[in-house]
């Protein structure tokens, strides 16, 4: 579960990680009034869980409280790939004499945590991972011990960060065992021109499986601000927003994310990543379509389908079944095999629906998604 950057802020302050002062705005007049709170000039912030927000003019810089209501108002609703602002976060400006990037994230085929860090921070730590690895300094962290003092001291002098980074390194660890975090990570943490550090943007994505602990980040706020993992989740859907143009629902993860890798093969990017399991109900479907088309960045849909126990004709019955509740306005592509597969094809050939297609084979049903999707 990934929290907003106003819940992230939230938990730093709470654990001792100096942040800008700041408030949250449902409305343009709030945010004129937080505005006036906090002395003035502001920046607003879309609160939004996906990146990309200032490339997408969900971040601005507002001289006075007059200014902060105008851009508030132009933030409240926009779309930022898929999410809709509906809070706006009010924060004082602050003096940045440098910039770095911090993070500890799971490592799930080691075992342990990696901490990631640089002395370039304030943009995209994948572009300076490629164009410059050595400037991405990584440590593996043993969860036992976790960031000590001297580990905190060994990860800044490895990413070139100044030393008095170090406590606040050793903090943001606290935050990740105290909230159940499966990641953390401050992009850009800043010195300022009076020598603070500061945690100037913030994301925290929580486990799962400690809901029961973490009951205040309740699931309802979540589909209420428009999060479509979130609503996904709602409705039992394992679903993962990504940036991309081609919606993917399969059955099986293994075989979901083969489709995505022979989708991009063909040069287009996936939407997501759907698995609705072994079971394809008329629910299901719909569920998982509705989640699908409610991305505005996607313009084709690929089921890519492998019959086992629910037998291929089974799903067509539930993807015909789907198109009575859910209006389908994207292209449809679909590719079953497996158990009763031909019988399934002729249950969609029968349906004829004009948007919906059909391909026999995996790499097939992925090049006619991506050059529908191109050709939208």
């Amino acid at each position: 579960m990934d929290l907003f950057e106003h819940q992230a802020r939230q938990l730093f302050e709470e654990n001792g990680i100096l942040v800008p002062r700041a408030e949250t705005a449902d409305t343009a007049e709030e945010a004129r009034f937080a505005a006036e709170r906090l002395g003035g000039r502001v920046v607003v912030k879309a609160q939004v869980k996906t990146g990309g927000r200032g490339k997408a003019g969900g971040v601005k810089l507002a001289a006075d409280p007059a200014a902060a209501h105008i851009t508030a108002r132009q933030i409240l609703g926009m779309d930022i790939k898929g999410h809709t602002v509906r809070t706006v976060m009010i924060a004082e400006p602050v003096g940045i004499e440098a910039e770095f990037y911090v993070s500890y994230v799971l490592d799930r085929a080691a075992g342990r945590f990696l901490a990631i860090a640089s002395a370039e921070g304030g943009m995209e730590i994948e572009e300076v991972a490629a164009s410059r690895p050595e400037a991405v300094a990584r440590l593996t962290i043993d969860p036992k011990v976790g960031v000590t003092a001297a580990k905190a001291a060994e990860i800044a002098a490895a990413a070139g960060l100044p030393a008095a980074t170090a406590d606040t390194l050793v903090k943001l660890w606290r935050v990740l065992v105290r909230e159940d975090a499966l990641l953390v990570e401050v992009n850009p943490l800043v010195r300022t021109a009076q020598g603070e550090i500061l945690a100037l943007d913030g994301k925290i994505t929580l486990d799962d499986n400690a809901r029961f602990r973490q009951a205040r980040w309740g699931s309802e706020q979540e589909v209420r601000d428009g999060d479509l993992e979130a609503t996904a989740a709602a409705k039992g859907l394992n679903y993962v927003k990504l940036d991309g143009e081609v919606g993917i629902i399969g059955n099986g993860a293994g075989l979901v994310m083969s489709t995505l890798d022979v989708v991009a093969g063909c040069g287009a990017r996936p939407a997501n990543f759907l698995d609705i399991g072994g079971g394809a109900s008329a629910e299901v479907m719909a569920d998982g379509l509705s989640v699908v088309l409610s991305d505005p960045s996607v313009r084709s849909v690929l089921v890519n389908v492998f019959g086992g126990i629910t037998a291929c004709d089974a799903v067509a019955d539930g993807i015909v079944q789907a198109l009575e509740s859910v209006r389908l306005t994207k292209p449809l592509v679909v590719r079953l095999d497996g158990n009763n597969a031909a019988r399934g094809r002729a249950v969609l050939d029968a349906r004829a629906h004009p948007l919906v297609q059909q391909a026999t084979t995996m790499d097939g049903a992925a090049r006619r998604a991506a050059d529908l999707a191109h050709a939208r």
